[in-house]
């Protein structure tokens, strides 16, 4: 097995200002040990994988890292940095620079080395050692496991894993046994640690987690659900724990395991920079006698503080766009099936079938109007389901299953008030914050197993129906009737703006929050559809379709200026793009943001714009060109489309090709800009 790090692996003067520039400076090194076959490739997968999280950690560590089809061997970089560079981390910028390169099919030997040295990152003798060597042989030597730290007793963690080993794959890690804490048993905690790539957090939070318990004596027992290996918990463990903690940004595997414990969910980095904290709240929950409503199936929500996946380590901001996306990841469907079962009645009876009479009473099996007036009532059935659908799984995704009955109650409340859309925006957040506030008081344990399918719902449907029938419903129905007025009266200058701000919204972070936001705003405007709201749905998934569309186009028209990968990518492109996937451009934003995002965004205020000027409407939530003999207006939607596609396009072709231009070096040793060399391997 070749050696994961050398000493050409390793800058012990790294001189550059940003983390693109650290991350590529060191996967050249990578390039040049044979290790990276694709730098541009690899360094997109990067940067994908530092979107979905910084990799900044207290301490001044950074370790950017992720699995790559173009990584050769698992390959480890070192940098150290003198000036430091932001990775994101809350205490500032780190010093100490890990690029961890892991193929697509990585070997477990391999993989156990790196969360070994994960775990070993969380001693600061070892990081102090780091920071301590001149030469780069004995660093690589030190990182290896092979070194000890120089003029210093050997760290702890390090001896612990000696030659670069870690502990057996995936097995459980355990804190060493505390001593009592007073009743003949300590107080035990078990965790789980997972993260995306699971190389790095996932080890560096159950390390940082069993430290912590050890010394606070508290027998905790930590399940990394990483790529090193995945062994399951002892039930008989699960079974003797007073607490669990979550510390994860994944689904965490199997989860009814952990049924009626107190829990306390964050996310992966909670794990690694506030382990007492979590400990602490652990033993909190657990003297208030709390149990999660962990979902018996393990497919819902994580339960127990209202958080959702990594929510208590979020920013309120962050977790409330959660709780409303949850909601209307719930309610599309509801919106699709209805919307295009509506549409389809029109396209069959034409608009006046919305009065035919109820096909229950009337129905023939000969006429056309018969099964157009049968489609739209189906369809404005589903639609009956989106405003209580949406508080309910609002409220699930808050506080879970117990959640569920007020919301539905507050959702059907808001319909009865005619609060609409807002109302049951409104009423899932009080239905996730009053089942939160219930479960935070202390029961007596014979209580415990009828909180969650008895107690909770009842009062908590009783307090939330209160507050929507005699509190917040009526003036929530004026400002729901203030705003559909204010959408059916937007025409000229003001309906062209509003599709310029979608469209900026749609493209700027391609299925991230201001993305989300706006189709959020689209979709829940399907739920009391009007002429105003179905415009805006329109705009929406026509900004959205540009993107992709445009980059699939540019890889097209100019080869030379895009990766061997990224033209492949761009093949994909163009059904993501058809389809109303905006993700499918994220690879080219990752390897090029300064200038494919602002190209995208121009063509998609323009789509936007368009749109809205051409007065297309939109029932579906989703189908991109699939939908579009359901869309009014259906060729002007097209040109609107291709219009912003050929801005898009057009810019990304004269951004890149100036900046290929000015990227060329004028003399032997000239500095490279960290984005320089994207594409000239073309």
């Amino acid at each position: 097995m070749s050696e994961l790090i050398t000493a050409e692996l390793v800058d012990l003067d790294l001189s550059a200002a940003t983390k693109d520039a650290a991350a590529r400076s060191l996967a050249e090194r990578m390039v040049a040990a044979h290790r990276v076959t694709d730098l541009d490739g690899f360094l997109a997968d990067v940067a994908a994988r530092e979107a979905q999280m910084p990799t900044g950690l207290d301490g001044g560590i950074g370790i950017p890292h992720c699995r790559s089809e173009h990584v050769s061997a698992p390959t480890l970089a070192f940098g150290r940095s003198a000036r430091g560079i932001d990775f994101g981390a809350a205490d500032g910028p780190a010093d100490l620079i890990f690029l961890i390169a892991a193929p697509a099919g990585a070997d477990d030997d391999h993989l156990t080395i790196l969360s070994g040295l994960a775990r070993r990152l969380m001693d600061p003798e070892f990081t102090a050692a780091l920071r301590a060597g001149d030469d780069p042989g004995t660093v690589a030597a030190l990182i290896r496991g092979k070194e000890p730290a120089p003029e210093t007793e050997a760290a702890p963690e390090a001896a612990d894993v000696p030659e670069g080993k870690a502990p057996e794959a995936g097995a459980p890690e355990r804190a060493a046994s505390p001593a009592d804490d007073g009743d003949g048993a300590p107080f035990r905690v078990v965790a789980v640690t997972s993260c995306p790539t699971g190389i790095a957090h996932t080890y560096m939070a159950a390390e940082s987690l069993t430290a912590v318990g050890r010394a606070e004596g508290v027998e905790v027992t930590v399940e990394t659900q990483g790529s090193a290996g995945f062994s399951k918990l002892d039930p008989a463990v699960i079974a003797a724990a007073d607490a669990v903690i979550w510390a994860h940004d994944v689904e965490v595997r199997e989860k009814a395991r952990f049924r009626g414990k107190p829990l306390v969910d964050v996310g992966v980095k909670a794990g690694i920079n506030r382990p007492a904290e979590l400990i602490a709240e652990a033993r909190r929950r657990a003297e208030r006698g709390e149990i999660s409503a962990v979902p018996e199936g393990g497919d819902g929500p994580e339960a127990g503080d209202g958080g959702g996946s990594g929510a208590d380590g979020a920013h309120f901001g962050v977790r409330l766009r959660t709780y409303l996306m949850s909601g209307v990841s719930y309610m599309v469907p509801f919106v699709a099936a209805g919307g295009l079962l509506i549409a389809l009645s029109f396209a069959i009876g034409g608009y006046e079938i919305a009065d035919a009479k109820s096909v229950a009473d009337h129905f023939v099996w000969g006429q056309a109007d018969s099964w157009a007036a049968l489609l739209n009532q189906i369809g404005s059935a589903a639609f009956g389901f989106l405003v209580p659908v949406l508080a309910g799984y609002i409220a699930y995704g808050m506080a879970d299953r117990p959640a569920l009955v007020p919301g539905f109650v507050g959702g059907a409340i808001a319909l009865t008030v005619e609060a609409g859309f807002l109302g049951g925006l409104v009423a899932g957040l009080l239905a996730g914050a009053v089942v939160i506030a219930i479960q935070r008081v202390p029961v007596h344990p014979t209580l415990r197993g009828i909180m969650p399918v008895l107690v909770i719902p009842l009062i908590a449907s009783a307090v939330v129906g209160f507050l929507m029938f005699i509190v917040v419903g009526k003036p929530i129905a004026a400002l729901q009737g203030a705003l559909t007025d204010w959408l059916n009266g937007l025409s000229g200058s003001n309906a062209v703006i509003l599709g310029v701000v979608l469209g900026l919204m749609m493209c700027f972070d391609m299925g991230g929050p201001l993305n989300k936001v706006a189709y959020a705003f689209a979709v829940g405007g399907l739920a009391d559809p009007t002429d105003g709201s179905l415009k805006v749905m329109a705009a929406v998934m026509a900004a959205g379709m540009v993107p992709p569309l445009a980059l699939a186009l540019a890889t097209t028209v100019r080869k030379k200026l895009f990766t061997k990968t990224e033209r492949e990518n761009g093949r994909a492109a163009w059904v993501l793009g058809a389809s109303f996937i905006t993700e499918g451009a994220i690879p080219f934003a990752a390897a090029d943001p300064l200038r494919v995002i602002p190209s995208v965004m121009a063509g998609g205020a323009v789509t936007g714009a368009l749109s809205m000027a051409f007065g297309c409407t939109l029932r579906a939530p989703h189908g991109g060109i699939f939908v579009v003999p359901l869309i009014g207006e259906p060729f002007l939607y097209l040109l609107a489309i291709a219009a912003g596609t050929l801005v898009a396009t057009a810019l990304v072709v004269l951004l890149k090709g100036a900046r290929r231009t000015a990227a060329v070096p004028t003399g032997e040793g000239a500095p490279t800009a960290p984005e320089a060399r994207v594409g000239a391997t073309a």
